[in-house]
């Protein structure tokens, strides 16, 4: 290795750890499918929040080893194979992965590419004029007919479900179609947030099951306290209702003569004696 191969490296690796001093969150991200016009576009988006760096992984691990001031960082090398792109940033890490989640866009199918989504092929006008095309399109399950001068799709077909692999004709099929059915974009493989290893799967949150859970938890958190008559902010004036329509009501039974219970003991007296006036007179 050349005295300046080592010297750039060297530069490299210390331009790494000085991003790791800077910031709070460091995240790793898988750069497969993804296209240097997305990568450039993520870097505008967040110019302002994060720090997008490719770089090796050998120099990253050399880096990370040296970083004496971060706590399991080392735990953090098992993300590092494959090909990668790394944010550093002050953001909260489940903020970053939401951000990287929507700045995935779809693309035309290749061979060997999964679908994102189930694939349905609409029914309508397909624009392609008669020939090879009937029978590309009966290969991969299409109904056809001709009208006009161009091939039709009878109804809506799905040709691919979620998570299937693209076959080569079918890949062939759908681009001829305009269907674009491959997410494509930087995917969060996991994060170092202040000593904390971060998983894909625990940053890849469903923000609706999340959002009723917590719904959900506060309604039972909320019941348990005042079944407990245990006094928050939240539930204090639930409390002071519960708790005096029990005074009121243990007044009222007990006979007992204030303000609050006059009227109620006079409106019953005056019901029971009419009751005793009725059953005197049938008596």
């Amino acid at each position: 290795m050349s005295r300046l191969a080592t010297s750039e490296k060297g530069k490299e690796i210390q331009q790494i750890q000085n991003l790791l001093g800077k910031y709070r969150v460091i995240g790793v991200a898988g750069l497969q499918k993804v296209r240097a016009a997305q990568l450039q576009e993520l870097r505008r988006k967040l110019e302002d929040s994060a720090y997008l760096r490719v770089t090796k992984n050998t120099l990253m691990k050399k880096a990370v080893a040296d970083s004496k001031d971060k706590p399991n960082m080392k735990d953090f090398e098992k993300y590092l194979s494959g090909s990668n792109v790394f944010l550093f940033t002050n953001l909260d890490p489940f903020k970053l992965a939401l951000i990287l989640r929507k700045s995935r866009v779809l693309t035309t199918a290749k061979s060997g590419d999964s679908a994102a989504k189930d694939v349905v092929v609409p029914a309508g006008n397909t624009g392609l004029p008669p020939g090879p095309i009937i029978s590309q399109l009966g290969a991969v399950g299409l109904p056809t007919r001709i009208d006009s001068g161009s091939v039709w799709i009878n109804r809506d077909t799905v040709v691919a479900k979620k998570g299937e692999v693209i076959s080569e004709r079918l890949a062939s099929t759908l681009s001829k179609l305009g269907i674009k059915c491959v997410e494509v974009g930087l995917t969060i493989k996991g994060a170092y947030d202040e000593g904390a290893i971060i998983t894909e799967d625990d940053l890849n949150l469903d923000l609706e099951k999340t959002r009723q859970d917590l719904t959900r938890a506060h309604a039972e958190a909320f019941n348990l306290s005042v079944g407990v008559a245990y006094p928050l902010p939240e539930n204090i004036a639930l409390l002071l209702q519960i708790s005096h329509q029990g005074a009121l009501n243990l007044a009222l039974n007990s006979g007992v003569f204030s303000r609050e219970t006059i009227s109620h003991l006079v409106r019953r007296a005056y019901v029971e004696m009419l009751s005793l006036n009725t059953r005197i007179k049938h008596d």
